[in-house]
């Protein structure tokens, strides 16, 4: 049994990923990759798809290639990632902030807490989903283009930490996939697993390492409001 939220001690930052778990774009993710792997060529189904979701893209592009039999090298998982990016954008065009998004921040920011957004997404595909979320300022976002290597390495997770200077053991890392919990673990963050926009359940994401697992950004919010 997991322990609940409030027993968790409190953070000094929250960093959040952003697809399935601020933003409910993940359905729209798999169907752009659907239509990538399609178009070059490459078999894929979305059950093979969904326990990738949150991987570093060109090493999903890969992982869908070795399945295949058709190993691919680094060059054409870039050239894959870039294309499924291009068709997720025009796929995306009215993302919808999941539950609790307001709440989240308007605790975060009560609290005098800091917080940022740290996700595999490449640069040209965050901004949309970003504004949909309706903040009334731009957070601190590190995307992929900020690292070397993206999820499951922690790389992007201690880089927002860096940004946000503190030590990353102060900070809760708030995500939906098996991968952001992974890296959470790797950059020695608490990750806390968020189900809402998630397409694996919450035995999956504390089998990843999650240190608790909620429904939706509302009981975020709610354990950041306990005194």
């Amino acid at each position: 049994m997991l322990p609940d939220i409030r027993d968790l001690p409190l953070p000094a930052a929250v960093v959040f990923d952003l697809d399935g778990t601020l933003v409910d774009t993940v359905e729209t993710r798999i169907a752009a990759w659907l239509e990538t792997f399609e178009g070059v060529g490459l078999p894929a189904t979305r059950e093979i798809l969904v326990p990738l979701i949150g991987l570093d893209g060109r090493r999903l592009a890969r992982e869908v290639a070795a399945l295949a039999g058709t190993p691919i090298d680094f060059d054409r998982s870039e050239a894959i990632d870039k294309l499924s990016g291009e068709i997720y954008e025009r796929r995306n065009s009215a993302p919808k902030p999941l539950p609790g998004v307001g709440e989240v921040v308007q605790a975060i920011e009560a609290r005098q807490l800091k917080w940022s957004i740290a996700t595999s997404s490449r640069k040209d595909q965050v901004a949309t989903s970003v504004n949909a979320l309706g903040l009334p300022h731009e957070p601190s976002i590190v995307d992929a283009s900020h690292v070397e290597h993206a999820k499951p390495e922690p790389d992007l997770l201690l880089r927002a930490a860096e940004e946000l200077d503190l030590e990353p053991g102060r900070c809760w890392y708030v995500g939906d996939s098996t991968w952001d919990m992974v890296a959470a673990v790797a950059a020695g963050m608490i990750p806390i697993g968020v189900t809402a926009g998630s397409v694996v359940d919450a035995i999956v994401l504390a089998g990843a390492g999650a240190a608790t697992v909620v429904r939706t950004l509302r009981d975020v919010a709610d354990a950041l409001r306990t005194d």
